[in-house]
């Protein structure tokens, strides 16, 4: 039977690059996808793009390309990402200049556009998942992405392409995609486009099923954590599915490794909605089949919903931050007055904050105060205060409340840090899939 061998070589923007080389080297791929989108990722990567119209894309594109463009072209593996993010055809460009600097000017870049619908959602009538309209966010409005299906790689891939790069697509479909294209497998065979879309969502967040975000000592041990191999999918062309890793790379592949994954975004296993199908994972059963290698069978699907979900970034807000360190003797007391100390000057001086909270880390910060009064002295404390507020200038003040200390609160502040930042958040919408269509540009040498 024909098999397929894809890799993932990066589970977000800024994630290794070493276990994508060890993939290229020794995976015997046939295919090497990074995902790299995450939901706040294109917003931000909109708003470097507005900086600067020849960026928005993934700021390790540069470092990842130049890594393993040599030794996939070498063994003729493609690839397929979503680095693209908020500008594929500037991100195209570049992997050809660097492309061309190896030597490997013959490789056809392609790059697919069309999951910007910005311009759509300003000028239609749409609710956001609030319940509110899109266009109530005025200029806060940034970006509104697409979540794309498989077709458009598909066809890139039907037309020779050795690196298709996307913007926002359904992480799924980045591995979906190749099958699809390699077994002509039709897009209504909802049995084999569910087991496709589920060895993506096991691929999707890269070293995650290998072990990462899984270890926990004396419960979960996982070794050779610090040479986390990254996954890849055997994907059979009946439909049938393996997970494994590099032979000798870090981590594990195992039922447990692989049942944590599954479940990971999934709100209803039955009815896990990409643009491409409907996956039903409800069935899913996993076999050991071999050290570090799990079967999956059982997965189907069902007809898209013909709505694709879209990503709306926004500026929300602003937050401003300060920190300061007490240790020894009274430590907690010196913290707790530094605390009361800043919450004053804030009612004095007017900070308008719209929100605020104070952290004892090491005492309070995580649990709260929910855990009933502390007995033992801690030998160290750091205060964090954070709020959030309407401008930037407002925020900047909450930092250098905290920076005073130094010389106008309790003795011994130490280390103390202060900082300000636009907080991009993410809302969702439904468009119609008809309105949505996507573009193949192919990155002329």
């Amino acid at each position: 039977m024909k098999t397929l061998r894809i890799g993932c070589g990066a589970g977000y923007s800024g994630d290794r690059i070493e276990p994508a080389l060890e993939l290229a080297e020794h995976g015997d791929l046939d295919y090497l996808v990074f995902e790299c989108l995450a939901e706040r990722t294109i917003a931000l990567a909109q708003q470097a793009r507005m900086k600067d119209p020849a960026l928005g894309y993934d700021p390790l594109l540069e470092a990842r390309m130049l890594a393993v463009l040599k030794p996939c072209a070498d063994r003729g593996i493609k690839i397929i990402t979503n680095m693209g993010a908020a500008n594929p055809l500037a991100a195209a460009a570049k992997t050809r200049q660097i492309a061309v600097s190896l030597g490997l000017g013959h490789l056809k870049i392609a790059a697919i556009t069309g999951d910007d619908v910005l311009e759509q959602l300003r000028q239609g009538d749409y609710l956001d998942d609030t319940g509110e309209p899109v266009a109530a966010l005025g200029s806060r409005l940034l970006s509104a992405n697409a979540y794309l299906g498989a077709q458009p790689l598909v066809d890139a891939l039907a037309q020779g392409a050795d690196i298709v790069i996307t913007g926002r697509i359904a992480d799924p479909a980045l591995v979906l995609a190749p099958a699809i294209h390699a077994f002509g497998w039709a897009m209504d065979d909802w049995q084999r486009l569910g087991q496709g879309t589920l060895a993506g969502h096991l691929l999707e967040c890269a070293g995650q099923v290998c072990g990462g975000y899984f270890a926990d000592p004396g419960v979960k041990d996982v070794p050779s954590l610090a040479r986390l191999g990254f996954p890849l999918a055997v994907i059979g062309e009946d439909g049938s599915v393996e997970i494994t890793k590099v032979a000798g790379s870090g981590g594990y592949v195992t039922r447990a490794t692989c049942t944590e994954q599954l479940l990971y975004e999934i709100h209803d296993p039955a009815a896990y909605y990409t643009p491409d199908v409907v996956a039903d994972f409800s069935a899913v059963t996993m076999t050991e089949c071999a050290p570090d290698r799990v079967s999956l069978q059982g997965a189907s699907g069902h007809p898209c919903s013909g709505m694709l979900k879209v990503s709306i970034g926004y500026i929300d807000s602003y937050i401003g931050e300060g920190q300061i360190s007490y240790a020894g003797p009274g430590a907690l007391a010196r913290a707790r007055l530094a605390q009361a100390i800043v919450a004053e000057r804030f009612a004095l001086t007017g900070v308008a904050l719209t929100e605020v909270r104070y952290d004892l880390i090491g005492v309070n910060a995580l649990h709260g105060d929910r855990d009933g009064p502390h007995d033992a002295e801690p030998r160290e404390v750091r205060l964090r205060v954070i709020g959030r507020t309407d401008s930037l200038q407002q925020a900047i003040r909450i930092g250098n409340e905290v920076e005073t200390l130094y010389t106008c609160g309790p003795a011994g502040g130490g280390g103390a840090t202060r900082s300000a930042r636009e907080v991009i958040a993410i809302r969702s919408t439904l468009l119609p899939a008809a309105q949505v269509s996507a573009t193949i540009h192919f990155e002329e040498t």
